[in-house]
Protein backbone atom coordinates (compact mmCIF):
# COMPACT_ATOMS: atom_id res chain seq x y z
CA UNK A 1 0.00 0.00 0.00
CA UNK A 2 3.24 2.69 0.85
CA UNK A 3 4.50 1.90 -2.25
CA UNK A 4 1.41 2.73 -4.63
CA UNK A 5 1.02 5.61 -2.28
CA UNK A 6 4.29 6.90 -2.91
CA UNK A 7 4.52 5.82 -6.84
CA UNK A 8 1.29 7.69 -7.35
CA UNK A 9 2.99 11.19 -5.28
CA UNK A 10 5.97 10.51 -7.19
CA UNK A 11 3.97 10.71 -10.87
CA UNK A 12 2.12 13.17 -10.07
CA UNK A 13 4.96 15.30 -9.17
CA UNK A 14 6.75 14.49 -12.61
CA UNK A 15 3.69 15.49 -14.08
CA UNK A 16 3.87 18.14 -12.63
CA UNK A 17 7.33 19.12 -13.40
CA UNK A 18 7.06 18.26 -16.70
CA UNK A 19 4.11 20.60 -17.47
CA UNK A 20 5.73 23.83 -16.06
CA UNK A 21 9.04 23.31 -17.82
CA UNK A 22 7.52 24.13 -21.35
CA UNK A 23 9.30 27.01 -22.91
CA UNK A 24 6.28 28.31 -24.77
CA UNK A 25 4.64 31.66 -23.78
CA UNK A 26 1.48 31.48 -22.28
CA UNK A 27 -1.16 34.03 -22.66
CA UNK A 28 -1.15 37.14 -19.97
CA UNK A 29 2.73 36.08 -19.30
CA UNK A 30 3.89 39.46 -21.02
CA UNK A 31 3.89 42.73 -19.03
CA UNK A 32 2.09 45.01 -21.20
CA UNK A 33 1.39 48.80 -20.71
CA UNK A 34 -1.45 50.50 -20.80
CA UNK A 35 -1.29 52.32 -23.50
CA UNK A 36 -0.22 49.57 -26.20
CA UNK A 37 -2.32 50.00 -28.99
CA UNK A 38 -5.40 47.80 -29.61
CA UNK A 39 -4.52 46.39 -32.54
CA UNK A 40 -1.00 44.84 -31.37
CA UNK A 41 -2.06 41.26 -30.54
CA UNK A 42 -0.85 38.92 -27.92
CA UNK A 43 -0.61 36.62 -30.65
CA UNK A 44 2.25 38.66 -32.33
CA UNK A 45 3.76 38.37 -29.23
CA UNK A 46 3.76 34.06 -28.30
CA UNK A 47 4.74 34.25 -32.26
CA UNK A 48 8.05 36.21 -32.11
CA UNK A 49 10.90 33.78 -34.34
CA UNK A 50 13.98 34.73 -31.83
CA UNK A 51 16.09 33.09 -34.05
CA UNK A 52 15.33 35.35 -36.71
CA UNK A 53 18.24 37.68 -36.38
CA UNK A 54 18.76 40.85 -38.27
CA UNK A 55 21.76 40.84 -40.26
CA UNK A 56 24.00 44.00 -41.75
CA UNK A 57 23.27 45.02 -45.43
CA UNK A 58 23.34 47.65 -48.24
CA UNK A 59 26.34 48.64 -46.38
CA UNK A 60 24.99 50.17 -42.69
CA UNK A 61 21.40 49.06 -42.71
CA UNK A 62 20.37 46.34 -39.61
CA UNK A 63 17.60 44.08 -40.21
CA UNK A 64 15.53 41.74 -42.80
CA UNK A 65 16.76 42.63 -46.30
CA UNK A 66 14.15 43.32 -48.46
CA UNK A 67 11.74 43.87 -45.91
CA UNK A 68 12.71 46.39 -43.16
CA UNK A 69 15.83 47.77 -40.96
CA UNK A 70 17.35 50.35 -39.38
CA UNK A 71 20.43 52.65 -39.77
CA UNK A 72 21.42 53.43 -36.06
CA UNK A 73 20.83 50.25 -34.49
CA UNK A 74 24.05 49.49 -33.84
CA UNK A 75 25.02 52.64 -32.16
CA UNK A 76 24.69 52.51 -28.22
CA UNK A 77 21.74 53.00 -27.08
CA UNK A 78 20.53 52.18 -23.37
CA UNK A 79 19.18 54.36 -21.49
CA UNK A 80 19.89 57.42 -24.26
CA UNK A 81 18.14 59.01 -26.70
CA UNK A 82 19.44 57.41 -30.03
CA UNK A 83 18.72 58.65 -33.83
CA UNK A 84 17.95 55.88 -35.86
CA UNK A 85 16.50 55.84 -39.66
CA UNK A 86 13.87 53.36 -40.46
CA UNK A 87 13.68 51.57 -43.96
CA UNK A 88 10.97 49.34 -45.41
CA UNK A 89 10.44 47.65 -48.38
CA UNK A 90 6.90 46.86 -50.17
CA UNK A 91 5.09 50.37 -48.96
CA UNK A 92 2.80 51.00 -52.06
CA UNK A 93 1.86 55.06 -50.42
CA UNK A 94 4.30 56.02 -47.95
CA UNK A 95 2.89 59.14 -47.25
CA UNK A 96 -0.34 57.76 -46.91
CA UNK A 97 1.47 54.81 -44.07
CA UNK A 98 1.79 55.03 -40.48
CA UNK A 99 4.37 52.89 -38.60
CA UNK A 100 4.15 51.55 -34.56
CA UNK A 101 6.87 50.35 -33.25
CA UNK A 102 6.59 47.58 -30.63
CA UNK A 103 9.69 46.45 -28.65
CA UNK A 104 9.93 43.15 -26.85
CA UNK A 105 12.56 42.43 -24.24
CA UNK A 106 12.60 38.51 -24.05
CA UNK A 107 14.23 38.01 -20.59
CA UNK A 108 12.17 40.29 -19.04
CA UNK A 109 8.86 39.56 -21.33
CA UNK A 110 8.14 42.98 -21.46
CA UNK A 111 6.84 45.39 -24.06
CA UNK A 112 7.70 49.26 -24.30
CA UNK A 113 7.48 51.78 -26.97
CA UNK A 114 10.81 52.05 -28.91
CA UNK A 115 9.62 55.70 -30.28
CA UNK A 116 10.69 58.76 -28.08
CA UNK A 117 7.42 60.58 -29.58
CA UNK A 118 4.94 57.34 -29.48
CA UNK A 119 4.45 54.17 -30.69
CA UNK A 120 3.22 55.44 -34.21
CA UNK A 121 5.10 58.07 -36.40
CA UNK A 122 4.82 58.70 -40.29
CA UNK A 123 6.66 57.71 -43.12
CA UNK A 124 8.24 59.42 -45.63
CA UNK A 125 9.29 58.18 -49.64
CA UNK A 126 12.03 56.43 -50.77
CA UNK A 127 15.59 56.26 -49.60
CA UNK A 128 19.02 54.13 -50.13
CA UNK A 129 16.98 51.67 -51.79
CA UNK A 130 13.99 51.41 -49.56
CA UNK A 131 10.41 52.29 -50.70
CA UNK A 132 9.91 54.15 -47.59
CA UNK A 133 11.85 55.61 -44.81
CA UNK A 134 11.72 57.43 -41.58
CA UNK A 135 14.45 58.91 -38.73
CA UNK A 136 13.13 59.43 -35.40
CA UNK A 137 14.71 59.17 -31.82
CA UNK A 138 14.35 55.83 -29.43
CA UNK A 139 14.74 54.63 -26.33
CA UNK A 140 15.91 51.26 -25.25
CA UNK A 141 15.68 50.66 -21.55
CA UNK A 142 17.45 47.56 -20.76
CA UNK A 143 20.44 45.32 -22.44
CA UNK A 144 19.43 42.07 -23.71
CA UNK A 145 17.90 40.85 -26.72
CA UNK A 146 14.72 42.83 -28.28
CA UNK A 147 12.19 41.80 -31.00
CA UNK A 148 11.15 45.03 -32.85
CA UNK A 149 7.50 44.50 -34.06
CA UNK A 150 6.59 46.76 -36.78
CA UNK A 151 3.31 47.78 -37.37
CA UNK A 152 2.23 49.90 -40.80
CA UNK A 153 -1.46 51.09 -40.34
CA UNK A 154 -2.36 48.70 -37.98
CA UNK A 155 -1.18 45.70 -39.47
CA UNK A 156 2.19 43.60 -38.07
CA UNK A 157 4.34 44.13 -41.20
CA UNK A 158 7.87 42.39 -39.79
CA UNK A 159 9.83 41.19 -36.91
CA UNK A 160 13.29 42.57 -36.42
CA UNK A 161 15.61 40.76 -33.57
CA UNK A 162 18.23 42.65 -32.29
CA UNK A 163 20.68 42.06 -29.46
CA UNK A 164 21.43 45.33 -27.55
CA UNK A 165 24.05 45.78 -25.43
CA UNK A 166 25.59 49.05 -24.70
Amino acid sequence: MKIKTVGFIFGVMLILLIGCSTNEKVDGEFILPEDLPDFVAVSDLENINWNKKAVTFNRNIIGNENKSGVIGADMPSINTKQKWMWHLWGIEDPMATNLTVVGVHREASTVHPILTSGWTTGLAGENNGADAHTPSNVHIPKAGEWAILLYTNEELFDVLIYEINE
